[in-house]
């Protein structure tokens, strides 16, 4: 009788044991379904990896900002209205970047603003000269990316009388009623404009709005 009481008490033993066993490895599960979190309902930001590489320097970001940058981006600065979220970025030497999103009132509201803005960056060389006799401004225009509502891509290189010499990428991206504009720039020409790894974190960018 002794013995079997001892046998039974080893098996609730053991039960109990097992389903400890079983709760930790239920409760080591919950972080993991709780990361799996639903998609945000606000933009989302580049992050300073997805940006062209730089050959010498990891890219660094601040936070996420409301309003409107100080100081403004050439070319694209008027038009930002006061709701604009911005983000800037930079490495150890002389590139920087930035992304600005507007969250529209509605599509059609979004597709008119993206449209002003390309027309701002498609006069932006003129306009450069036109307030600066000291800078001689050039630009290309590279493309349409197939990406959500559409993605542009624009590069302004400028050249000043005391002889600083920058390149400069944008595009203007929409996800519905949503536009986001990315921006990079470093000192250098058209040579040194990386335009395929810009597109590529334009793609990233619009795709990542939402």
């Amino acid at each position: 009788m002794g013995e079997t009481m001892k046998i039974r008490n080893r098996g609730i033993r053991t039960t109990v044991a097992a389903l400890a066993a079983v709760a930790g490895v239920a409760a080591a599960a919950v972080p993991a379904v709780a990361a799996t979190a639903p998609a945000s309902d606000t933009p989302r930001f580049l992050d300073p990896t997805e940006l062209p590489p730089h050959p010498s320097s990891p890219w660094y970001a601040g936070p996420v900002a409301a309003g409107q940058p100080d100081p403004l981006p050439m070319c694209v600065g008027d038009a930002l209205p006061s709701i604009t979220t911005h983000r800037e970025y930079w490495t150890e030497y002389d590139t920087n970047a930035q992304q600005l999103t507007v969250e529209g009132r509605s599509e059609q509201w979004a597709k008119e603003f993206a449209a002003l803005l390309r027309k701002d960056l498609a006069g932006c060389a003129k306009k450069l000269m036109q307030q600066d006799p000291d800078i001689t401004a050039t630009q290309k225009y590279y493309g349409k990316l197939n990406v959500e509502e559409g993605a542009d891509v624009y590069g302004i290189h400028t050249a000043s009388a005391w002889g600083s010499s920058d390149i400069g990428l944008f595009s203007v991206g929409r996800d519905g009623a949503t536009v986001t504009i990315v921006r990079w720039s470093q000192m250098g020409t058209f040579q040194h404009a990386q335009v395929a790894d810009f597109k590529a974190t334009t793609v990233t960018a619009v795709n990542k709005l939402y």
